[in-house]
């Protein structure tokens, strides 16, 4: 059914969809989506939208790319052979480090992150130097569908198979005496794709592959590989805040976990006496105060605050998110440590729907809810899956992402390793406790309150868990 709106000609009209599963429509428009085997909606127009106040959002503008000139960032020195430009994506106001690589053959993609640097170790060692490589190794990943942050704890797995000897080159036909090489990504990659031969096991993902090879298959995944497969980045043993994170999601949510981790690497630059840091000892006490909820939150010597904190990180990156402020360009020290309410004023500009901070974080709240609530509704219980991996608690952290000394603010600000730190079992289960409580959910079960999700405006939400015994 099409419809004509004020931003264009023949938008989709979403009333057909809710007129006729009142039951589907009482879980919001995912489940909408999701009972009619819909799996996106593009919405299309003829005129550009117009914000509701023009002038602010200019404003905002303008001193939001005043921010980011104070740290111009370069494009990345591409592989020999190879060209690189930056290339922010579509829309994007404060950019970041996306570039566009482009082989002498004319074949180019985009190179970002986890999934651009994922091969860059393992080929450099290889083959003695940076070359086009890793490029093709996420390439492949892009053209296959596959996520590289799950291959590249994968490749640790595998590896670690292949030095204790318990898998081969033979046994996989994958040449893993040749990692870093394009013939071993592109035969994992493939393989994985086509479930041809070893690959087939391998397409399980990472944990049920090892389960289904047994015992001593499981024991090399050491602590690297989160329940999603991923290789762990901002672990909680470094950053006690993240546990709860952890524990709720059923992915790794690197905008939420890297609000903490994100923030403390960049205070290693302060620790280190590095001129210009973007966050110094000072930023860290504000932050804390202001976006984690007590000057305890950034205190990583205790569980004290870190319930709190880790609620707050949740409900402000939901508005965050929903609002489609990337975390590479939106960091809380690269922005709203600057304009702490800058968040509130870019909503209020587009909208015309007046914020302040505490209904910023009510937003979130209600996003944060009703995705737990599917979350809940899935697996069917609460918190008995808040869970972490039984490896935090028995083996001691050796070594943290961007932080090679594990070092993180203890009291005062002071810094303190963490080196060697395992989590509590029972502060974490107390830390849960509280965690909660701050949310109004049932403290024994985990699950939410029909009465809190009233509060919320989601008590269509709360009769469809109560429905099949998923509320309290």
């Amino acid at each position: 059914m099409l419809a004509t709106g004020p931003a264009g000609e023949n938008l989709v009209s979403f009333a057909s969809l809710l007129a006729d599963n009142d039951a589907s429509a009482s879980c919001g428009f995912g489940a909408v989506m999701g009972s009619k085997k819909l799996k996106a909606v593009t919405v299309f127009g003829t005129n550009r939208p117009e914000p509701a106040d023009p002038t602010k959002l200019r404003q905002l503008t303008d001193w939001l790319r005043e921010v980011k000139q104070r740290r111009p960032l370069q494009t990345p020195s591409p592989p020999k052979g190879m060209r690189a430009r930056r290339q922010a994506c579509f829309g994007c106001i404060a950019g970041c480090e996306r570039s566009l690589l482009e082989m002498a053959n004319g074949k180019r993609g985009k190179y970002l992150c986890g999934s651009g640097l994922f091969y860059e170790p393992l080929a450099s060692r290889y083959y003695g130097e940076l070359n086009e490589i890793p490029f093709l190794a996420t390439r492949l990943c892009d053209d296959y569908g596959l996520d590289a942050n799950v291959i590249e704890a994968m490749i640790v797995w595998l590896s670690r198979c292949h030095r204790t000897g318990i898998l081969s080159d033979q046994e996989t036909g994958l040449p893993l005496s040749q990692r870093g090489s394009l013939e071993f990504i592109g035969g994992l990659i493939r393989k994985i794709a086509l479930r041809e031969g070893f690959g087939d096991i391998l397409a399980q993902g990472t944990l049920k592959a090892a389960q289904t090879l047994g015992s001593d298959f499981e024991k090399l995944l050491g602590d690297y590989a989160f329940r999603d497969g991923t290789g762990i980045v901002y672990c909680p043993r470094m950053y006690i805040t993240n546990a709860l994170i952890f524990a709720v999601e059923p992915r790794q949510d690197f905008p939420q976990t890297g609000d903490v981790g994100g923030t403390i690497w960049r205070w290693l630059d302060w620790v280190n006496g590095v001129e210009n840091p973007e966050v110094t000892g000072d930023d860290i006490k504000f932050i804390s105060q202001h976006f984690w909820g007590s000057e305890e939150a950034g205190d990583f010597s205790t569980y004290r605050g870190k319930a709190l904190a880790a609620k707050m990180i949740q409900d402000r990156h939901s508005v965050k998110e929903s609002a489609i402020l990337c975390n590479f360009s939106w960091h809380i020290s690269n922005i709203e440590l600057f304009r702490p309410g800058v968040v509130v004023e870019v909503l209020s500009a587009v909208t015309g729907v007046e914020h302040d901070e505490n209904s910023i974080y009510q937003l979130g709240e209600r996003v944060f809810n009703l995705q737990r609530a599917i979350h809940v509704r899935e697996r069917g219980y609460g918190r008995e899956g808040d869970t972490i991996p039984e490896v935090w608690y028995t083996t001691p952290l050796k070594e943290a992402f961007m932080n090679p000394e594990l070092l993180a603010p203890g009291p005062g600000g002071q810094p303190i390793t963490r080196r060697d730190a395992v989590m509590d079992r029972h502060q974490f289960e107390l830390m849960k406790d509280e965690y909660y409580r701050l949310r109004q959910w049932d403290v024994a079960t985990g699950l939410q309150t029909e009465s809190k999700l009233a509060t919320l405006g989601l008590a269509d939400v709360a009769r469809d868990l109560r429905r099949v015994n998923l509320a309290h």
